[in-house]
């Protein structure tokens, strides 16, 4: 199947719609960097510096590369993991996104669910669902992108399902991971589970490739 024929959500008009507007300007931002509609596609979240990173694979199946980089338009909350329903926290962790996650018909234009909680989340007896990301620029718990920036990450991922890739890996970051900026939350009560997200963070920085991920013992545990 070539790029041309890229339909997701066909029963969905605003998916079909948005896909339309944004694939010109998709291209001409993928093409120069090597990248199709329709790559593999990974996410990465920095909720101090309120940033998401997409990350796409090119086809001779090189490690990933950065696309770029789009502002986080809203999240609530403070550093630190959802813990329970209501208490609007954004996640923090690794997460996968499957073709029944993603929302067409969300009422914040387009958006796909997280699957929060997680193995991990649920290991820890931690509570809440219908974690996102969507359009809009307001959010209680999910990470809100606008309208605008949501119809081109949605295009790219929903491609990337239909071409293939069997479901897509968020990881969720309280800030960026460096060393120096860890050893200023010491004194956290989440520094050891910050730690722990880091050792995902630091196998990703080496090889561009979403780590596997098990949770035994409620740690996280990386492998490629």
């Amino acid at each position: 199947m070539n790029e041309s024929s890229f339909s997701p959500a066909p029963e969905f008009d605003r998916a079909q719609n948005a896909a339309q507007r944004t694939y010109p300007s998709l291209l001409r931002q993928l093409t120069p960097l090597g990248l199709h509609i329709g790559d593999p596609i990974l996410l990465r979240a920095f909720k101090e510096e309120r940033e998401l990173e997409i990350w796409l694979q090119p086809r001779s199946r090189e490690p990933y590369v950065l696309f770029r980089t789009d502002p986080i338009a809203a999240l609530s909350g403070t550093p630190g993991p959802k813990l329970a329903e209501g208490d609007q926290q954004v996640p923090e962790g690794f997460y996968d996104v499957g073709p029944q996650a993603m929302k067409p018909d969300s009422a914040f234009h387009l958006a796909f669910n997280l699957g929060y909680p997680n193995a991990f989340d649920r290991s820890l007896q931690r509570t809440g669902s219908f974690i996102m990301v969507h359009g809009g620029d307001q959010s209680i718990g999910c990470l809100a992108m606008t309208d605008a920036r949501i119809e081109e990450i949605y295009t790219l991922a929903a491609a990337a399902l239909q071409k293939g890739q069997t479901r897509f890996q968020v990881q969720i970051y309280p800030f960026r991971m460096s060393p120096d900026r860890l050893d200023r939350e010491s004194s956290s009560p989440w520094v050891d589970f910050w730690r722990n997200l880091a050792e995902g963070d630091a196998l990703f920085a080496r090889h561009h490739l979403p780590p596997t991920v098990q949770v035994q013992n409620q740690r996280y545990h990386f492998s490629l």
